[in-house]
């Protein structure tokens, strides 16, 4: 995987292609290339290794030229990061291709390609498919019916473009597993994996379901259903602009991001709140019949998204008296699971593309779950689409790799979702009057632990040389320990790892010593004191301790501690606030190691292979 353009049009695409590669460089790539079928119908093709701006100085160098073509920014899934390895694929000079996703059965067709003569060149599992195209391609010199033979003998996931020198204003879309989109310009067509990437040139597009193939010419579109039927996809009309990658002054994506968190929050609270009051129809028209029958909740997410589970787990018990269960959703797959009477499903995704999450839904669905429910911030995604209730946050395109701003805004709608089902189990509308003011006030509160970057800023000289850290927390902190030592570890490749700060004399104390930086989050709860006993166990063993504190935890500072007090909180909205400071910490950390913040190595924003 991971980001994928392609392009049908009576001008020259080439620029649209890189554009487009630019537009999807958020979601983290090793490499990159694009191929065009020329004026001579002959395709020809560029490769880096590295960033898109180096893909543009090739083509700048060497400018290709064309109607059609397609391009592509590589995550390695199977395969070193190489130019032998990047993207698009070719085939004798006939067939060129770009893949997202896995072929899980390439060791098996490589073998037989290689009996009938095929010669590999990269050590991609894509290739095969590039190569069974060609091959289909001999008995029926169609290439759409190259494709539909060939996608019979593929197992796994796959988002394709595909590209045929001998129909040269022919492009060739499927997608199965992987998301993929068609942008509808006049008198021509576009795919994309995401359509951020063709907002320049369209704002229509059609979302192509499972199984869908599509066969796109530069004046006619038809899709055929995973039966091979033709069909029907309805046109959307993105309310996206073309400028939102803007950093709008910002020095990286993920700053803006972190600042921007009070008018998400603020956004994915609008017309969700009335009168002090949820309005539950914000996740759906039937909702509010499956709410009143809940009896259990199971939440499956994957990274920031579990954490975000493991907060509203919490909230779910305290508040709601519901049994809240969370897992890994790469684990919740592929175990055999017991469902409890009355349990709703509620899975987490930023992107509504993560694949282990989407498997984990279509398991769902067809278990005895009450109902279905995603949160999600994308609204034409796949998990948004398949699941029986949806409430999107409204966080806007998160471009940073490492996510906040979709963190916060999850916090916020489950917090709403606790709410809407507890009103069934014990909250009274005055507790839930002062739910919703609480969420309200986060706008203001988060504004307010942003003015503390300077001295975080200052903490984060402290781990310049660092390779590790420890981050602590207790009950419904421990996650937000655990979102902070991701955060870190994503951006600046600091070894981060969080524990319940109670675990520590079970086998964590061992690695305190002067040169382990560890992290507490200390609010003034009634944890408090138990806390504090854990962070004298670091401090006898010469651990140096930088603690985010209460102002009224009596947590002081010294040689060995370095203390930021922040407003008292007492609310259940503690653990999203506390959070902003962890994010900043890493932030500043991953600045003064001259790390790629926006998009750090080996990782991608949408995830869309297991």
């Amino acid at each position: 995987m991971c980001g994928i353009v392609g392009a049908v049009a009576q001008r020259d695409v080439s620029p649209i292609l890189l554009e487009g590669l630019k537009r999807l460089e958020y979601r983290g790539y090793d490499s990159a290339g694009l191929a065009i079928v020329d004026n001579e119908n002959v395709i020809q093709r560029i490769r880096v290794l590295g960033k898109v701006n180096q893909l543009q100085q090739e083509h700048d160098n060497s400018p290709l030229s064309g109607g059609t073509g397609i391009a592509h920014t590589r995550w390695a899934t199977h395969g070193k990061p190489s130019v032998s390895n990047a993207h698009p694929h070719i085939c004798r000079e006939k067939i060129a291709l770009v893949h997202n996703g896995i072929i899980e059965n390439h060791e098996s067709l490589r073998q037989q390609q290689k009996q009938a003569g095929f010669e590999f060149k990269s050590e991609t599992d894509t290739e095969v498919v590039v190569n069974g195209i060609y091959q289909a391609l001999q008995i029926n010199p169609d290439i759409l019916e190259a494709v539909f033979e060939t996608i019979t003998r593929l197992e796994g996931a796959y988002a394709l473009g595909v590209i045929n020198s001998d129909d040269p204003k022919r492009l060739i879309a499927v997608r199965k597993g992987s998301p993929l989109v068609i942008g509808i310009g006049i008198g021509e067509y576009f795919i994309a994996s995401d359509v951020f990437a063709l907002l320049p040139v369209t704002q229509r597009f059609i979302f192509l379901e499972e199984g869908d193939v599509a066969d796109i010419r530069r004046d006619s579109l038809v899709i055929y259903d995973k039966n091979r039927k033709v069909t029907e996809r309805p046109i959307n009309v993105s309310e996206l602009s073309a400028d939102v990658a803007d950093k709008a002054g910002y020095r990286h994506y993920m700053l803006k991001e972190i600042f921007s968190q009070p008018d998400a929050i603020a956004e994915s609270l609008k017309n969700r709140v009335d009168e002090d009051q949820v309005v539950i129809s914000e996740f759906g028209q039937n909702a509010e019949s499956v709410f009143s029958q809940v009896k259990a909740v199971k939440i499956v997410a994957c990274g920031t998204s579990y954490h975000a589970g493991l907060i509203a787990a919490g909230w779910m018990e305290e508040i709601a008296n519901i049994s809240c269960h969370v897992e890994i959703a790469s684990e919740f797959r592929y175990r055999k699971s017991v469902v409890t009477e009355s349990t709703l499903f509620v899975c987490i995704s930023q992107s509504g593309e993560t694949a282990d999450t989407l498997a984990a839904l279509q398991k769902a669905k067809q278990e005895p779950y009450i109902s279905t429910l995603a949160i999600c911030n994308v609204a034409e995604s796949t998990i948004t689409r398949e699941s029986e209730l949806v409430f999107l946050t409204h966080a806007g395109p998160e471009i940073g790799v490492a996510s906040t701003k979709a963190f916060t805004t999850q916090l916020v709608a489950l917090f709403l979702l606790v709410i809407a089902i507890g009103r069934n189990n014990g909250v009274s509308k005055e507790d839930e009057n002062i739910f919703v003011r609480q969420l309200e006030s986060l706008p203001g509160r988060v504004n307010q632990l942003l003015l503390h970057k300077d001295e975080i800023e200052a903490m984060a000289k402290n781990f310049a040389d660092k390779h590790h850290a420890l981050f602590l927390g207790r009950g419904s902190f421990l996650p937000v320990a655990m979102e902070g030592a991701l955060k870190l570890k994503e951006i600046s490749y600091i070894h981060a790892e969080a524990y319940a700060a109670g675990e520590l004399k079970h086998g964590p104390l061992a690695l305190v010593d002067k040169d382990m930086p560890v992290v507490a989050v200390a609010p003034n709860n009634h944890l408090l004191e138990k806390l504090k006993s854990n962070l004298q166990e670091v401090q006898a063993r010469e651990g140096k301790l930088f603690i985010f504190a209460d102002k009224n935890s009596e947590v002081e500072a010294s040689d060995s501690v370095v203390v930021l007090k922040i407003s008292t909180i007492y609310d259940f909205m503690a653990p999203i606030l506390y959070t902003v400071p962890l994010q900043l910490l890493a932030y500043y950390v991953a600045v003064i190691k001259g790390a790629d913040i926006d998009q750090p190595r080996n990782l991608a924003k949408s995830v869309t292979v297991e």
